[in-house]
């Protein structure tokens, strides 16, 4: 690795943890009890369920509440009437969407790969859509078996959408956590792009619950967090990026979660440059930095780490190596598809 991608940035936090991002998403459909399964068993620290709403008004673990990418439902002729374009977030979707479903309805159906041009569909068909009480349920117990503590980060997902809908995530999200033993005491991390529902969910917690913390996600600089835009405000994750913008965001966050190219960007060549300031203008403001996602396959990876030159190619060396730089960096916590990987790029460090 040369010098220059190092940042030499200490982390904040006393141990960087992986995160598996959709479970061991590079490995099994994301977002299923089997990819949150594997993630656990290849050492992840954290499990990420993204959550969006059924029609009656259950949370369950998908990327997007558009469904025709990572699920059967295009096959299911009882549905067809069901397809409808909608506007989220200010983006035109057509396809299905899970809060035109009731739950039982969502549990006919079951997931599939959502990248098959990268990834393995030999799992597609056999798991169903879990609610966030079945992957409490599961955690638990799989903390039990392997006689370690997991942590559960899940991340509320098109907040201001859900609410103009009738169907607000943010309260029945804690009272789900509150409702069980292990999320009562387990590390437990609530992410989302927008900012007015972690502002109030940090009036919620209060002191009370220091097992729970916030994670203000941040996407691309030129992109505004979606509550902003439609309340005619102008805030972009660029400005919420500067010094200023952080000290702001840790009045009620706990970390960032932005991209890896904000915290090092790639160069005009492909290949991983020179880090940003961001990691040591979080560190200033104790804001701990959590981005995402690193993935496996070549075509993801800065180009000076990949292996040959298919970008479909499984690279785990290559992997390995760019989460390393990050590290240098000082992340605190990051996001991965394939938490192996992860587990050697930490332990192995």
């Amino acid at each position: 690795m040369t010098a220059d991608i190092r940042a030499n940035e200490a982390p904040l936090a006393k141990k960087v943890l992986v995160i598996g991002h959709r479970g061991a998403s590079a490995l099994r459909p994301e977002h299923t009890l089997a990819s949150y399964g594997k993630a656990i068993a290849d050492g992840a620290d954290f499990i990420e369920p993204d959550l969006v709403m059924t029609r009656d008004g259950v949370p369950v673990a998908r990327h997007e509440n558009e469904i025709s990418g990572t699920t059967d439902v295009a096959q299911h002729a009882e549905f067809a009437s069901r397809k409808a374009t909608k506007t989220i977030d200010g983006e035109k979707v057509t396809g299905w969407f899970t809060e035109d479903f009731t739950l039982a309805e969502l549990k006919t159906l079951r997931a599939r790969e959502r990248l098959p041009e990268f990834r393995s569909t030999a799992y597609d068909g056999q798991f169903q859509i879990p609610t966030l009480d079945e992957i409490i349920d599961f955690v638990a117990a799989e903390s039990a078996t392997q006689g370690r503590v997991i942590g559960i980060i899940p991340e509320i997902k098109h907040g201001t959408y859900f609410q103009r809908a009738g169907l607000p995530m943010e309260d029945l999200v804690l009272a789900t956590l509150a409702a069980h033993a292990y999320t009562r005491t387990a590390p437990v991390e609530i992410q989302s792009f927008e900012i007015a529902n972690l502002r109030y969910l940090r009036g919620k917690l209060g002191k009370q619950h220091p097992n729970i913390r916030l994670l203000q996600l941040l996407g691309d600089a030129n992109e505004a967090p979606y509550d902003v835009v439609a309340a005619g405000g102008k805030l972009t994750y660029a400005q919420m990026m500067t010094p200023a913008g952080l000290r702001d965001i840790a009045g009620y966050a706990d970390a960032i979660g932005p991209s890896i190219r904000s915290i090092i960007p790639l160069a005009a060549d492909g290949s991983l440059g020179k880090p940003t300031a961001l990691a040591h203008d979080a560190h200033a403001v104790k804001l701990e930095l959590h981005p995402y996602t690193f993935r496996p396959e070549n075509f993801f990876q800065a180009k000076n780490f990949w292996k040959g030159s298919d970008p479909k190619a499984f690279n785990e060396a290559g992997s390995i190596a760019e989460i390393r730089a990050y590290l240098d960096a000082g992340v605190d916590s990051f996001f991965t598809d394939d938490p192996a990987i992860g587990r050697k790029a930490v332990d192995g460090r």
